[in-house]
């Protein structure tokens, strides 16, 4: 018997091929709902948040299948950059047959009343980055660390979606160049840090976001 989140996940996978005609939108999903062979009308019972639900779950099935993938690669015999490059690749590598949904997903996140879930949800996928790359820092380093990654995945991002490049080797060499900037200049990072400290306001979306 299929369970709620196993339905859930049917229909959006379902629904992604649609996106880039019908948006983020119950219409997207119920035609996804009748692709999956589910019933249209489960679609307000199971996203009853319209497009902000969608997007959140897909960000969740996305960070899922990009940590099973990196839990089969032989992480602990990589260098920290090496992990990160990754687990980025990673993630952008397995929402290539998507590339347009994800591109009207962070234009619906980019409006100011979804900045919260916008921030919770780039939260949630560098947090699970760097625990994916064994990260156990406890002090100021873990927002430190997501704080940056959160910068160079996001910066990636963009670069992954207007790249044209055979096999997005732009976008990887440009990956390559963010993550030596970002982890290997010691002096950033104490500076990340300082700037944490004097701007609670903003940032403390990131501490409840890992909670909630």
């Amino acid at each position: 018997m299929t369970t709620g989140d196993e339905m859930r996940d049917e229909i959006l996978l379902a629904a992604l091929p649609h996106v880039p005609f019908d948006g983020w939108s119950v219409t997207a999903l119920a035609r996804g709902a009748v692709d999956a062979g589910h019933d249209a009308a489960a679609v307000k019972r199971l996203f009853p948040g319209g497009a902000p639900t969608m997007i959140a779950a897909h960000n969740r099935y996305a960070d899922q299948i990009m940590l099973e993938e990196l839990a089969r690669r032989d992480l602990d015999t990589m260098k920290v950059r090496e992990r990160i490059i990754t687990a980025v690749r990673v993630r952008l590598e397995q929402n290539a047959p998507h590339r347009e949904a994800v591109r009207r997903g962070l234009a619906t996140l980019a409006l100011p009343h979804h900045a919260a879930l916008a921030t919770r949800l780039l939260y949630r996928t560098v947090d699970a980055m760097w625990h994916a790359a064994g990260d156990t820092s406890t002090d100021y380093n873990f927002y430190t660390k997501r704080a940056l990654l959160a910068g160079v995945y996001s910066a990636t991002l963009m670069c992954w979606l207007n790249d044209n490049s055979d096999d997005f080797q732009a976008t990887w060499a440009f990956l390559d160049r963010r993550v030596a900037e970002v982890l290997q200049v010691p002096k950033v990072m104490a500076r990340a840090g300082r700037v944490l400290g004097r701007l609670p306001d903003p940032f403390r979306l990131l501490r409840t976001a890992r909670s909630t």
